[in-house]
């Protein structure tokens, strides 16, 4: 069961990495941020609720409160689309992804914050890690990248809204069917994808199938693959070892970007992408071999 976890897991999240390449190309055709967004949270709207429906589904299992609750943390996969995608439109992929990476730092904040767990000494040394990868990988050593302030705003703004989804995301609803709770996180991003973007809406060209063709791709490894994967593959697992498996979407992120969409990573920016990797290692391992290190000095 534990093999099956970490193969859940491990394509989730590698799934996730392959979303670049579908924003970028719906750029390059000349569709706006709202126009993908539209389309794409539509796409996965109706394949959840379809799924849900063919399963027989139904949301009064749910309570009111929870309901909303759902809903209000799917509107941070949305908020996450938003700045993520729209960093893209200013910075290169593999750029943005490294700035959504902050969510391994960001999270800690959150946790200080609604649990007043401060951070141990072992996360603030997996913070420094992870900002001298990002000073790497950035291209901002070496003064290689010349960044767009919006780029570098939307990509930290990626960061805080996806840890958001992460932090809450555990904590509402939890004992209820994954496929209605991620039918119902994608409702709640719907919805607000559709209050910020209203304006585009009459600008879709309901029957451009290329459109369609980026917004369904955008939405399988997106908004529909990660969350069924992980909401099957992470209970079987550790929650360390399932953060862990998470950090696969960075490489494969980067790397789409230097095949598919030609953009070049030089050394340097390898090393920092290391560096974030290893960060979440230390974040997730280092305390427990501390402890353990600990044990045995006083024994």
């Amino acid at each position: 069961m534990k093999g099956k976890g970490v193969i859940l897991v491990f394509l989730g999240a590698a799934s996730f990495g392959f979303t670049p390449i579908f924003v970028k190309t719906g750029f390059q055709y000349g569709y706006s941020l709202g126009q993908i967004n539209i389309v794409q949270m539509l796409a996965a709207f109706l394949f959840l609720w379809g799924l849900s429906i063919l399963k027989g589904l139904r949301i009064r299992e749910i309570r009111t409160s929870d309901l909303i609750k759902i809903a209000a943390t799917g509107s941070t996969v949305g908020l996450t689309g938003i700045f993520y995608y729209g960093a893209m439109q200013h910075l290169p992929a593999s750029i943005a992804i490294i700035l959504l990476f902050q969510f391994v730092w960001i999270g800690m904040l959150y946790e200080w914050i609604f649990t007043k767990t401060p951070p141990e000494r072992i996360h603030l040394i997996s913070l420094v890690v992870t900002l001298t990868g990002v000073v790497l990988a950035s291209g901002l050593s070496d003064g290689g990248l010349d960044l767009h302030p919006l780029g570098l705003l939307l990509g930290l703004l990626s960061g805080f809204s996806y840890a958001g989804f992460i932090f809450f995301s555990g904590q509402v609803a939890v004992d209820s069917h994954p496929i209605l709770r991620s039918s119902l996180m994608v409702t709640g991003s719907l919805v607000l994808v559709v209050l910020i973007f209203i304006r585009d809406i009459p600008t879709i060209p309901v029957l451009d199938m290329r459109l369609w063709t980026i917004g369904v791709g955008i939405a399988l490894v997106g908004a529909v693959i990660p969350p069924l994967f992980f909401a099957g593959g992470a209970p079987l697992i550790s929650g360390r070892l399932a953060n862990v498996l998470s950090s696969v979407e960075l490489p494969v992120a980067i790397i789409s970007a230097m095949l598919i969409l030609s953009e070049k990573v030089t050394f340097l920016q390898w090393a920092g992408v290391f560096l974030i990797l290893a960060a979440i290692f230390i974040n997730e391992f280092g305390g427990k071999l501390m402890n353990r290190e600990q044990r045995r000095h006083v024994s």
